[in-house]
């Protein structure tokens, strides 16, 4: 008697992107063009990409003076979490479509598959990392803590340090999220095995499979659009 065969789900299509270096106001103009675009290119993105200089992002919420105000270029982002430091890092973004799963479970469980997987990432590069189960104490003030310093659940740690955190936006677009990998130095291996390692643990989650994506005419002059509107000015940047 033969077998029954089983047939496998068909690999789900993510976008990914690895775009390379550009100033701070476009970096997160970039980001929230992907995010309002999201539910029209319908399905998720991932995006790594690079600083033309030093720069710290604040989240929305902080106040601008949380930053250092010298030798760098501050932009306030449009998800929540604390002060980042753009120098060493290696960031990267998620954009999630409404109605996809990860857009139907709570914050902390998509925080936690895309955390997850950054990790799974980092151990092929043996990097023994772990998720965190801390919580914020009630004592920090988060109008100007700093995100590295003051890990949170379902962050990336290696012993006591903290090496790569998140933050997260939803709209009736879908969710922006927004992260960063921090040694508190170089990193410790080529940006392109990190990205690499990151994107197959992706991968082999749930039978992702991902294809290039290149930027239309339309993304890009929304990007450029909000870069000078908004993450350029002091109104945006020093609006609290």
């Amino acid at each position: 008697m033969n077998e029954p065969t089983t047939t496998k789900p068909a690999p789900e299509t993510w976008d990914f992107w690895d775009d390379g270096v550009r100033e701070p106001a476009m970096n997160m103009a970039v980001d929230e063009a992907l995010l309002r675009m999201a539910a029209a290119r319908g399905r998720p993105l991932l995006r790594f990409y690079a600083w033309d200089r030093p720069a710290v992002t604040i989240g929305y919420v902080q106040a601008f003076t949380a930053a250092p105000q010298e030798g760098c270029t501050v932009i306030r982002r449009t998800t929540g979490g604390g002060v980042v430091f753009h120098d060493h890092d290696l960031t990267h973004s998620v954009v999630i479509p409404a109605g996809h799963r990860l857009a139907k479970v709570t914050p902390i469980e998509s925080y936690a598959f895309v955390n997850d997987a950054v990790r799974e990432g980092l151990a092929g590069c043996q990097v023994a990392a772990e998720l965190t189960q801390l919580e914020i104490p009630k004592c920090v003030d988060r109008l100007r803590m700093v995100c590295f310093t003051t890990p949170t659940r379902y962050d990336v740690v290696l012993g006591n340090q903290k090496i790569a955190g998140a933050a997260q936006r939803r709209t009736r677009e879908g969710i922006l999220h927004q992260g960063s990998i921090h040694f508190g130095h170089e990193l410790p291996l080529p940006r392109s095995e990190l990205i690499r390692r990151i994107a197959e643990a992706f991968a082999a989650r749930d039978g992702i499979a991902f294809t290039e994506f290149a930027p239309g005419p339309e993304l890009l002059a929304l990007a450029e659009e909000l870069a000078r509107t908004r993450y350029s000015t002091d109104e945006w940047n020093r609006m609290r």
